[in-house]
């Protein structure tokens, strides 16, 4: 059996994207920050994220059927770090509205609306299955990332040139 501890720092050199997951019910928003949000299939567009099957979330995503997906961009750290905690009202501290009946982050760079498509058992967790309906795309912003347990934002690689023709003949010459 594997230990937890050794799940968990494995997994925390996974970096993931960080989104908050939104859906409403009787006039309330209701979200969590998600570092799971996958892209399952392009046809159809459809997306997966994990919630903790004690989610508060989850149960609002089950009876509606629907959820948001703000995708978080690197100035959000601390947006995310309050859709994580177990503060009662996370909305009182974040700028939203509703989009396509849903709770969406106005200074989020990316949006998706999608429908429950299908719920998969898994552990401690439940996987959403969610076909995209709406997307909204500002990519002028680097996107969060989490990962080693920390928050940062992705950058590019150098570019760096291949060989010159020249150069693979001499190296293979030697």
């Amino acid at each position: 059996m594997v230990a937890e501890r050794d799940f968990k720092d494995f997994m925390a050199e996974v970096c993931t994207s960080v989104a908050v997951v939104t859906a409403l019910a009787d006039g309330l928003p209701h979200g969590t920050t998600v570092g799971s949000l996958t892209s399952l299939s392009l046809r159809p567009p459809m997306v997966t994220i994990a919630l903790d099957r004690r989610s508060r979330l989850l149960a609002v995503v089950r009876r509606t059927g629907r959820f948001g997906v703000n995708l978080l961009g690197a100035g959000q750290a601390g947006l995310a770090a309050v859709f994580a905690s177990p503060a009662a009202d996370r909305f009182a501290a974040a700028g939203w509205e509703t989009d396509d009946g849903l709770p969406r982050l106005r200074h989020a760079p990316g949006w998706l609306v999608c429908r429950t498509e299908r719920l998969v058992d898994g552990g401690d967790h439940v996987l959403v299955l969610g076909g995209v309906t709406r997307v909204a795309l500002a990519p002028s912003a680097a996107p969060l990332v989490y990962g080693r347990r920390a928050f940062g934002t992705h950058c590019a690689l150098p570019h760096h040139a291949p060989p010159s023709i020249t150069d693979q003949i001499a190296a293979f010459a030697r």
